[in-house]
């Protein structure tokens, strides 16, 4: 997972509230187990004017110009400003794995449901809450905007904004740790603990 210490991006508006998992990643696309390629198909129902499916050639699909993200002054926004109750729904990891795969870092929110939000941190995405009035102002500037996780603080259009992030989860992002990379970190007591338990029951080796 890469770290995440600093981010200044252009953001792309979703000015949508209850947003679901089955918007942000259809359900036909769960096939897959594998965490990558699922970019392409992030609100594949309303970034394309056709019905998608796994393995269709998106480059060939015809797009829906009137969606955010297919409009030319929000390509390669790497921050997401969304409304209420953002990624409501079933608990589909997939989702988080679908907005990282198509570049987004952050997504900026009043409120987002419980086990996105915690899967967001899982997938090296930060999610940050922010109340109407913020939001309203961040929608209204099209600029680019700065997020400092250090200082927990979002910078726009001159003005600054404190937000909130639990220390441990802050930790994990600052140093790119998921949990298989938190588990890592104790790989040496880990093998010093099979060396002498399989010692003890050799029986089991």
């Amino acid at each position: 997972m890469e770290k995440f210490t600093t981010l200044t991006s252009i953001s792309a508006p979703l000015d949508r509230a209850n947003v679901d998992t089955d918007a942000i990643i259809p359900k036909q696309f769960l096939k897959s187990i594998k965490r990558s390629g699922f970019g392409p198909n992030l609100f594949d129902e309303w970034r394309y004017l056709d019905h998608g499916e796994v393995g269709m050639d998106n480059t060939k699909r015809p797009l829906n110009t009137d969606f955010v993200l297919n409009k030319a002054q929000y390509q390669g926004a790497k921050i997401l400003l969304a409304r209420e109750n953002f990624g409501c729904g079933s608990s589909r990891e997939h989702a988080p794995w679908a907005l990282e795969g198509y570049g987004f870092k952050v997504i900026i929110a009043p409120s987002f449901a419980d086990i996105f939000y915690n899967n967001c941190f899982k997938n090296g995405i930060l999610p940050i809450v922010q109340d109407n009035s913020v939001m309203d102002k961040l929608f209204e500037f099209e600029g680019e905007i700065t997020i400092d996780l250090e200082s927990q603080s979002i910078h726009a259009n001159g003005e600054s904004y404190a937000f909130e992030v639990d220390a441990e989860r802050k930790r994990r992002l600052i140093n790119g740790l998921d949990d298989i990379g938190l588990t890592l970190q104790y790989a040496d007591d880990i093998k010093s603990f099979e060396t002498t338990y399989f010692k003890t029951y050799s029986w089991l080796n």
